[in-house]
């Protein structure tokens, strides 16, 4: 059935309801419709070690994993699921298990005959990855098609008699030449590798099918998601979806990534059941996931937001171009930065900047600033200033009585601000409903405090010229709420530039960053937003917050500001221990601002996962590592423990090392 989406991919963009989506059973478990958003995990043993496999699946479910996904690269390991699924249910564990597949359909379809679901790459069950350039005419492509229609329908048979369900998962980084070819390295690329082997399913009346859209960069997943949404909307399909970012990465990196991409598919509705890929062990990913899902248990009936007062449309939905949207000054398929006017160090061209707040702190002093970026040494007098340093403070109604460093800028509130006898680089911010003609401005640059619920005319008529916007919502819907009022601004040509504020009453760093990810990540992603001023409460450091917000700019790619790491979560395939080797390389390279480096345990997650890696670090058999530069092999099967070295070595032939600066 056709769904009929208001917000071109979801049923409204601003008000919340679950994309309505097929049901799909997956042995007892059902999926998609109105069903709960199910959480799942990859185990990362040796699927052949059948008890490790099973204990460990159990420490995943008793941790709330509904579905537990396990590696099968090959007829062997496929055939010990048997085993595996025996073992469970001898010990009373019921939960279905998902068969993962690359390279290997012949595993599949054994696999297919034993667990309740299985999961296939198209850009490598049946297709070619050997990053060659190869010009397709119209006959090969459909030749091609046809080569794998032939060898992925015994797969479909088999699922369609054992009603085994099937989940077609596009990576970005593992697209087959083919589709690389005619749609390049892109999230349009994705979404038609998964409809050439969704149309064989369908064609034979095989309907039992989930879909995912995953890449390592937030934003291509985003857009890949929500572009396949209007494309299946345009072909009268409606499968549910797996939502996931792959090769997250570790600790507070991972979870920022994580959140930015499927967070801000939920808060539009979108996604039937999530994995939130950490390289940590998998039953420390569902408490990250559910955190994730029951933030939106109770979003439906929030306050009313506005309706857009254009509907939004697409135009050429079909075909090998990306969809043209009218209604929306935006396009929510591409990344396009909102035009902005610059003033001092915010907006145009500028990177978005970050504002520290102080306001409830009792006093500020020189060593108040050492956890956002600052730190003033005594004996030198002179100040250090970080990757990691913020742009601004806001110092409330603080009084300032040392020499702030030369990038440092400070806001106060209005009143504390009018006291002041020099205003260089000391700014008002100002309520936006409190304005009238008495008020006081700044020559430079004026922050105004808005609601983002209660814009209107007459407030747009009191903004002076050079107002920076501090946008904020109460509204348990925020981001949705924050974003449409970005939306008026397009809409009335007012290039003032937005920093997006938001304040949380929780005391868990966790699901503070989970949030904040959420609610500011999924602005940036669509060009939204030149700062971030997150606020606590009081409960969470300086510091913590500080550094969530340049992750957060970091995982938008927005603002680079540190090392990243392109890492995969482990699993069966892994040819040595991620988290041990990951720590490793982190140790040794964090300092290289700007640089991405991927971290694969096998081949599989080799190249084509590490999507837009600078380096890296590959498992190519046991013991053995592979080095890349970019996509291209530099040197081949090195000893494991001569590796790292090798890598930074690699780093430094090419120009990319920096030594780093000792404290």
């Amino acid at each position: 059935m056709k769904n009929t989406l208001e917000g071109l991919y979801s049923h409204s963009l601003t008000n919340y309801q679950r994309l309505l989506t097929r049901e799909v059973k997956i042995g007892d478990l059902l999926l998609g419709n109105n069903h709960p958003i199910r959480v799942q995990s990859m185990t990362t043993t040796d699927t052949m070690d059948t008890i490790a496999t099973v204990e460990q699946s159990i420490r995943m479910i008793e941790a709330g994993c509904e579905l537990v996904r396990i590696t099968a690269p090959s007829i062997n390991e496929a055939k010990n699921l048997e085993n595996i699924k025996a073992e469970l249910r001898k010990r009373g564990y019921t939960t279905p298990l998902v068969a993962d597949i690359h390279f290997t359909p012949n595993a599949a379809e054994v696999a297919a005959r034993i667990v309740e679901k299985v999961r296939i790459n198209p850009g490598n069950f049946a297709d070619k990855k050997k990053f060659e350039e190869i010009e397709y005419t119209d006959i090969a492509y459909n030749a091609e098609l046809d080569r794998i229609r032939e060898r992925f329908i015994p797969l479909v048979k088999i699922c369609k008699e054992y009603g085994t369900a099937m989940r077609i998962g596009t990576n970005h980084g593992s697209l087959s030449d083919r589709i690389m070819s005619r749609y390049g390295d892109t999230a349009h690329g994705m979404v038609e590798s998964a409809l050439e082997f969704l149309r064989i399913c369908e064609s034979e009346n095989y309907f039992n099918i989930v879909l995912s859209m995953k890449s390592s960069n937030p934003q291509v997943m985003v857009q890949a998601y929500r572009l396949l949404i209007a494309r299946m909307n345009a072909e009268g399909m409606n499968y549910p979806l797996h939502l996931g970012v792959t090769e997250a990465g570790e600790g507070e990196d991972g979870r920022i990534k994580s959140a930015e991409g499927i967070g801000t598919l939920l808060e539009d509705g979108i996604g039937d059941t999530i994995r939130v890929s950490l390289t940590e062990d998998p039953e420390f990913e569902i408490p990250v996931a559910k955190a994730l899902a029951n933030r939106y248990l109770s979003r439906e009936g929030h306050v009313e937001i506005s309706p857009l007062k254009n509907k939004p449309m697409l135009v050429a939905a079909n075909g090998d171009e990306l969809p043209k949207v009218i209604g929306l000054p935006y396009s929510p398929f591409e990344y396009t930065k909102r035009p902005t006017t610059s003033f001092q160090n915010i907006g145009g061209s500028n990177v978005p900047v970050v504002i520290a707040d102080y306001s409830k702190h009792d006093t500020i002093t020189p060593a108040s600033l050492f956890g956002v970026g600052y730190n003033y040494q005594v004996n030198l007098d002179k100040w250090n200033i970080s990757d990691l340093a913020c742009d601004y403070i806001f110092a409330g109604k603080n009084t300032i009585d040392f020499e702030i460093p030369g990038t440092l800028g400070v806001i106060y509130n209005y009143e504390q601000w009018m006291s002041l006898t020099n205003h260089d680089r000391k700014y008002p911010i100002i309520d936006g409903s409190a304005i009238n003609d008495e008020t006081r401005f700044h020559a430079q640059m004026n922050f105004i405090r808005c609601d983002a619920n209660k814009l209107n005319e007459v407030l747009f008529d009191k903004l002076p010229k050079n107002a920076i916007i501090v946008l904020f919502s109460t509204n348990t819907h925020a981001m949705p709420s924050i974003r449409r009022a970005i939306i008026e601004l397009f809409e009335k040509d007012m290039k003032l530039p937005v920093i997006i504020e938001r304040d949380y009453a929780i005391n868990n760093n966790e699901d503070y960053q989970l949030y904040a990810s959420t609610d500011t990540g999924g602005l940036l992603l669509d060009g939204m937003g030149d700062g971030l001023f997150l606020r606590a409460n009081g409960f969470a450091s300086p510091q913590m917050i500080n550094s969530l917000a340049f992750g957060i700019l970091q995982a938008a790619r927005t603002r680079i500001s540190k090392t990243e790491y392109i890492s995969c979560p482990s699993c069966g395939r892994t040819l040595f221990d991620l988290q041990e080797t990951t720590a490793k390389i982190r140790s040794r390279t964090s300092h290289l601002k700007g640089i991405k480096i991927g971290i694969m345990g096998c081949i599989v997650n080799g190249p084509g996962e590490m999507a837009d890696a600078d380096y890296g670090y590959v498992g190519s058999g046991v013991g053995k590592i592979t080095l890349y530069k970019g996509k291209e092999v530099v040197t081949k099967s090195i000893q494991a423990e001569e590796a790292v070295d090798a890598l930074i070595n690699l780093i430094k032939q090419h120009g990319d090392w920096v030594e780093p600066v000792l404290e």
